[in-house]
Protein backbone atom coordinates (compact mmCIF):
# COMPACT_ATOMS: atom_id res chain seq x y z
CA UNK A 1 0.00 0.00 0.00
CA UNK A 2 1.02 3.65 -0.43
CA UNK A 3 1.36 5.56 1.94
CA UNK A 4 1.71 9.69 2.39
CA UNK A 5 4.54 11.61 0.47
CA UNK A 6 5.94 8.37 -1.31
CA UNK A 7 8.45 8.93 -4.19
CA UNK A 8 8.72 5.63 -4.66
CA UNK A 9 6.96 2.67 -6.12
CA UNK A 10 5.02 0.19 -3.72
CA UNK A 11 6.71 -3.06 -2.72
CA UNK A 12 6.42 -5.23 -4.89
CA UNK A 13 4.25 -8.60 -4.65
CA UNK A 14 4.93 -10.46 -7.67
CA UNK A 15 7.74 -11.11 -9.95
CA UNK A 16 6.54 -9.25 -12.74
CA UNK A 17 6.33 -6.27 -10.36
CA UNK A 18 9.96 -6.87 -9.44
CA UNK A 19 11.48 -7.11 -12.72
CA UNK A 20 9.83 -3.58 -13.87
CA UNK A 21 11.13 -2.14 -10.92
CA UNK A 22 14.88 -3.36 -11.45
CA UNK A 23 14.08 -2.02 -15.28
CA UNK A 24 13.01 1.82 -13.73
CA UNK A 25 15.93 1.63 -11.68
CA UNK A 26 18.32 0.44 -14.71
CA UNK A 27 16.75 2.97 -17.05
CA UNK A 28 16.64 5.88 -13.95
CA UNK A 29 20.58 5.51 -13.73
CA UNK A 30 20.87 5.86 -17.61
CA UNK A 31 18.86 9.03 -17.54
CA UNK A 32 20.87 10.39 -14.65
CA UNK A 33 24.39 9.93 -16.22
CA UNK A 34 23.07 11.61 -19.48
CA UNK A 35 21.40 14.48 -17.58
CA UNK A 36 24.85 14.69 -15.56
CA UNK A 37 26.64 14.60 -18.90
CA UNK A 38 25.06 17.31 -20.62
CA UNK A 39 24.95 19.89 -17.24
CA UNK A 40 28.47 19.30 -17.37
CA UNK A 41 28.73 20.24 -20.76
CA UNK A 42 26.79 23.17 -21.11
CA UNK A 43 28.64 24.36 -17.56
CA UNK A 44 31.85 24.27 -20.09
CA UNK A 45 30.51 26.12 -22.55
CA UNK A 46 29.21 28.34 -20.34
CA UNK A 47 32.73 28.81 -18.67
CA UNK A 48 35.29 28.78 -20.79
CA UNK A 49 36.23 30.73 -23.90
CA UNK A 50 35.71 28.94 -27.53
CA UNK A 51 39.76 28.38 -28.07
CA UNK A 52 39.41 24.90 -30.07
CA UNK A 53 37.07 25.99 -33.44
CA UNK A 54 38.75 23.24 -35.12
CA UNK A 55 36.34 20.94 -33.36
CA UNK A 56 34.01 21.86 -34.96
CA UNK A 57 34.50 19.98 -38.17
CA UNK A 58 35.23 17.06 -36.89
CA UNK A 59 34.37 13.79 -38.05
CA UNK A 60 35.11 11.70 -35.43
CA UNK A 61 32.89 13.26 -32.84
CA UNK A 62 30.18 13.40 -35.63
CA UNK A 63 30.51 9.39 -35.52
CA UNK A 64 30.57 8.90 -31.52
CA UNK A 65 27.39 11.32 -31.13
CA UNK A 66 25.47 9.14 -33.61
CA UNK A 67 26.23 5.96 -32.26
CA UNK A 68 26.91 6.33 -28.57
CA UNK A 69 22.88 7.29 -28.79
CA UNK A 70 21.95 4.24 -30.49
CA UNK A 71 23.67 1.97 -28.17
CA UNK A 72 22.02 3.61 -25.21
CA UNK A 73 18.68 3.38 -26.83
CA UNK A 74 19.47 -0.42 -27.23
CA UNK A 75 20.16 -0.64 -23.72
CA UNK A 76 16.84 0.58 -22.74
CA UNK A 77 15.24 -1.58 -25.63
CA UNK A 78 16.75 -5.06 -24.54
CA UNK A 79 15.46 -5.14 -20.92
CA UNK A 80 12.06 -3.20 -21.83
CA UNK A 81 11.41 -5.96 -24.41
CA UNK A 82 12.16 -9.07 -22.36
CA UNK A 83 9.91 -7.79 -19.75
CA UNK A 84 6.98 -6.84 -22.48
CA UNK A 85 7.29 -11.20 -23.26
CA UNK A 86 7.75 -11.62 -19.98
CA UNK A 87 4.09 -10.27 -19.24
CA UNK A 88 2.42 -11.70 -21.76
CA UNK A 89 3.46 -14.98 -21.45
CA UNK A 90 0.78 -17.28 -19.83
CA UNK A 91 1.88 -20.28 -18.24
CA UNK A 92 -1.26 -23.16 -17.35
CA UNK A 93 -3.08 -20.55 -15.15
CA UNK A 94 -4.52 -23.01 -11.90
CA UNK A 95 -7.73 -20.24 -12.07
CA UNK A 96 -9.33 -18.03 -14.57
CA UNK A 97 -11.05 -14.88 -12.60
CA UNK A 98 -13.67 -13.37 -15.84
CA UNK A 99 -14.05 -9.42 -14.29
CA UNK A 100 -16.42 -7.02 -16.04
CA UNK A 101 -16.22 -3.46 -15.39
CA UNK A 102 -19.20 -1.65 -15.08
CA UNK A 103 -19.86 2.28 -13.95
CA UNK A 104 -19.16 1.93 -10.16
CA UNK A 105 -18.51 -1.67 -9.47
CA UNK A 106 -16.77 -4.35 -10.96
CA UNK A 107 -18.48 -7.90 -11.56
CA UNK A 108 -16.16 -11.04 -10.62
CA UNK A 109 -16.89 -14.58 -11.79
CA UNK A 110 -14.53 -17.77 -10.89
CA UNK A 111 -14.94 -19.19 -14.41
CA UNK A 112 -13.79 -22.91 -12.81
CA UNK A 113 -16.23 -23.35 -10.76
CA UNK A 114 -20.12 -23.39 -11.32
CA UNK A 115 -22.08 -20.06 -10.50
CA UNK A 116 -19.26 -18.52 -8.33
CA UNK A 117 -19.64 -14.60 -9.11
CA UNK A 118 -20.46 -11.52 -6.96
CA UNK A 119 -20.11 -7.85 -7.28
CA UNK A 120 -17.62 -5.87 -5.88
CA UNK A 121 -19.12 -1.87 -4.70
CA UNK A 122 -16.96 0.61 -3.59
CA UNK A 123 -18.02 1.53 -0.21
CA UNK A 124 -19.59 5.18 0.66
CA UNK A 125 -17.77 7.39 2.22
CA UNK A 126 -20.29 7.80 4.99
CA UNK A 127 -20.12 4.44 5.41
CA UNK A 128 -16.38 3.37 6.39
CA UNK A 129 -15.06 2.22 10.05
CA UNK A 130 -12.20 3.35 11.41
CA UNK A 131 -8.38 2.40 9.18
CA UNK A 132 -10.75 2.26 5.98
CA UNK A 133 -9.11 3.90 2.97
CA UNK A 134 -11.56 6.09 0.94
CA UNK A 135 -12.36 5.30 -2.54
CA UNK A 136 -10.40 2.11 -2.40
CA UNK A 137 -12.51 0.03 0.37
CA UNK A 138 -15.12 -2.57 -1.54
CA UNK A 139 -17.50 -4.50 0.23
CA UNK A 140 -16.98 -7.69 -1.35
CA UNK A 141 -12.99 -8.14 -2.07
CA UNK A 142 -11.45 -10.42 -4.28
CA UNK A 143 -9.58 -13.79 -3.06
CA UNK A 144 -7.06 -15.21 -4.64
CA UNK A 145 -4.27 -17.92 -3.90
CA UNK A 146 -0.76 -16.98 -3.58
CA UNK A 147 1.96 -18.28 -5.28
CA UNK A 148 -0.27 -19.86 -8.42
CA UNK A 149 -0.47 -18.95 -11.54
CA UNK A 150 -3.93 -16.88 -12.18
CA UNK A 151 -5.56 -16.15 -15.59
CA UNK A 152 -7.43 -12.75 -15.39
CA UNK A 153 -10.21 -11.98 -18.65
CA UNK A 154 -10.94 -8.32 -18.46
CA UNK A 155 -13.48 -6.92 -20.04
CA UNK A 156 -16.74 -4.19 -19.46
CA UNK A 157 -20.28 -4.45 -19.87
CA UNK A 158 -20.69 -0.26 -20.89
CA UNK A 159 -17.84 2.07 -20.90
CA UNK A 160 -14.07 1.91 -20.67
CA UNK A 161 -12.05 1.14 -17.77
CA UNK A 162 -9.28 -0.09 -16.48
CA UNK A 163 -8.46 -3.07 -14.22
CA UNK A 164 -5.54 -2.28 -12.53
CA UNK A 165 -3.58 -3.33 -8.79
CA UNK A 166 0.32 -1.67 -8.90
CA UNK A 167 1.91 -3.77 -6.01
CA UNK A 168 1.33 -6.49 -8.65
CA UNK A 169 2.64 -4.82 -11.67
CA UNK A 170 -0.58 -5.41 -13.44
CA UNK A 171 -3.16 -2.61 -15.11
CA UNK A 172 -5.09 -4.06 -18.11
CA UNK A 173 -7.55 -2.06 -19.69
CA UNK A 174 -11.71 -3.18 -20.13
CA UNK A 175 -13.12 -2.67 -23.36
CA UNK A 176 -16.37 -2.82 -24.51
CA UNK A 177 -16.87 -5.86 -26.66
CA UNK A 178 -13.08 -7.22 -26.11
CA UNK A 179 -11.90 -9.64 -23.89
CA UNK A 180 -8.78 -8.73 -22.45
CA UNK A 181 -6.40 -11.35 -20.98
CA UNK A 182 -3.53 -11.50 -18.46
CA UNK A 183 -1.99 -13.19 -15.59
CA UNK A 184 -0.88 -12.68 -12.55
CA UNK A 185 1.09 -14.49 -9.13
CA UNK A 186 1.29 -13.27 -5.79
CA UNK A 187 4.80 -14.16 -4.08
CA UNK A 188 3.01 -13.45 -0.47
CA UNK A 189 -0.13 -13.08 1.63
CA UNK A 190 -1.27 -9.50 2.08
CA UNK A 191 -4.41 -7.02 1.08
CA UNK A 192 -3.80 -5.23 -2.14
CA UNK A 193 -5.26 -2.43 -3.36
CA UNK A 194 -6.29 -1.36 -6.95
CA UNK A 195 -8.33 0.86 -8.94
Amino acid sequence: MAYPMQLGFQDATSPIMEELLHFHDHTLMIVFLISSLVLYIISLMLTTKLTHTSTMDAQEVETVWTILPAIILILIALPSLRILYMMDEINNPSLTVKTMGHQWYWSYEYTDYEDLSFDSYMVPTSELKPGELRLLEVDNRVVLPMEMTIRMLVSSEDVLHSWAVPSLGLKTDAIPGRLNQTTLMSTRPGLYYGQ
